[in-house]
């Protein structure tokens, strides 16, 4: 959905522009452009039920969106955080057509600055021995993020699947 149309457009918190390319705040998601970008990253998780992923998104504590001079989302990234001590980067994800042309880049710069304040800014990827993990931690590095091992800290998680 192109800019502009209504549902999926910037809503307040100010944007900025990258050459063509818009990062900005948004609140209000479209459910069939939503879906497109978590689906082309594959991340079935979230695509099984797009009610409750735009839900997911309504809760965060701040989404900002990356768009072209069309208004075609290209990527998005959420946080959910205190805006006092703690930004955890829940998602982080760029349209892989998309890859390699600055945009989750100028995503989480944004973010750096947003949270700038907090004593805490983090995030989980996939592990560095995976390939996508490599690549990921390579690019996290590049931003000037450190492995929780590097900050000598540690990441604990119930595991992925679990029953009620």
């Amino acid at each position: 959905m192109a800019a502009g149309t209504g549902a999926g457009t910037g809503t307040g918190g100010g944007g900025t522009g990258t050459g063509a390319l818009l990062i900005a705040r948004e609140d209000v998601f479209d459910p069939e452009e939503v879906f497109a970008l978590y689906a082309s990253v594959e991340w079935e998780g979230y695509t099984e039920d797009v009610g409750r992923l735009c839900r997911g998104l309504a809760n965060s504590h701040l989404v900002v969106t990356a768009r072209d001079a069309s208004g075609t989302l290209l990527g998005l990234a959420r946080t959910l955080s205190d805006d006092e001590h703690v930004c955890y980067v829940q998602d982080l994800l760029v349209n892989p057509a998309h890859h390699r042309r600055g945009v989750g880049r100028a995503l989480l710069e944004h973010l750096k600055e947003r949270y700038a304040h907090c004593r805490f800014f983090l995030l989980s990827t996939d592990h560095e021995s995976t390939p996508e993990g490599k690549v990921n931690a390579a690019f996290y590095r590049s931003l000037g993020l450190l492995s929780y091992e590097e900050k000598q800290m540690a990441a604990f998680g119930l595991p992925r699947v679990r029953t009620a």
